[in-house]
């Protein structure tokens, strides 16, 4: 029996299959209207590519805003639950992990057996993260990549204090516009300096501890986590693939389910 995870998210949808030797294989595509038909596809591309199917004995566990859509998993997970397990998997020393997704920011204190021991998160319109930081891309014409690297060269940060995307938003159109206007790079770093004093709030109210991962896929913005790191004082851990790991962790809930069984 293979263990399988899922993270139905509001933007991708996450598949990842475990066996005895670590991750199988792993998708990530983009989330429909219907959940179910999200992670079918998603798992359905992953099967294809190890060669199962529906009829191998799979243990299926979900994760997510569209979980409890899911009429084929086993089990249903919180989403902190299994941040907390696909993280611990990952680095079995982090004590705390930031998850930037899409609409919100999570901060998660783990402990030596990978379980939640504290966590701490802020609602969506002061999240400031994967879709926020979209719009700041589209309103700067840029891509993410581009404000990423820009970001490097800032000698100093606008002043982006909007706790809302409308602020915010409007403090960056007033920076574009000023004579001179407020350069680029600088626009940028304050966007991003916005996003991280929000996460560094979540990080002293839940008490930092190291070793930190920063897991989601705002983790691949190199230029926000090297924002992250110096108001950090330290270097953080960031997964080759952080957008997967609550799918990564709902796949080691569903093998240790399996282990359970087969220990009966």
């Amino acid at each position: 029996m293979k263990a399988l995870g899922i993270d139905i998210g509001s933007l991708t949808t996450k598949a990842v299959i475990l066996d005895g030797d670590g991750i199988l294989a792993s998708s990530i595509i983009p989330s429909g209207d219907e959940a179910e038909l999200s992670a079918k596809a998603a798992i359905e591309e992953i099967l294809n590519r190890t060669g199962l199917n529906f009829d191998n004995n799979l243990h299926i566990v979900s994760t997510g805003v569209g979980a409890k859509s899911i009429s084929f998993s086993q089990q249903q997970k919180a989403i902190t639950t299994c941040l907390a397990r696909g993280t611990h998997y990952l680095f079995p020393s982090v004590r705390m992990a930031i998850d930037m997704g899409a609409e919100s920011s999570t901060v998660i204190k783990v402990n030596k057996r990978g379980r939640i021991s504290d966590w701490a998160s802020h609602d969506k319109c002061a999240a400031g993260t994967g879709i926020f930081l979209q719009q700041m891309a589209r309103l700067m014409e840029m891509t993410l990549e581009e404000m990423a690297q820009l970001s490097f060269q800032a000698r100093a940060r606008a002043d982006i204090t909007g706790t809302c995307a409308v602020f915010a938003e409007s403090e960056v159109i007033s920076h574009v516009h000023r004579d001179p206007p407020t350069p680029k790079e600088e626009i940028v770093a304050g966007i991003y300096f916005s996003v991280v004093s929000r996460i560094m709030s979540l990080c002293k109210r839940a008490g930092i501890e190291k070793d930190v991962a920063v897991i989601g896929g705002v983790a691949l913005n190199g230029g926000l986590v090297n924002i992250l790191e110096k108001e950090m004082g330290f270097g953080v851990l960031v997964p080759d693939m952080p957008q997967i790991v609550a799918a990564l962790g709902s796949a080691v809930i569903a093998g240790e389910n399996i282990e359970r069984v087969s220990n009966r």
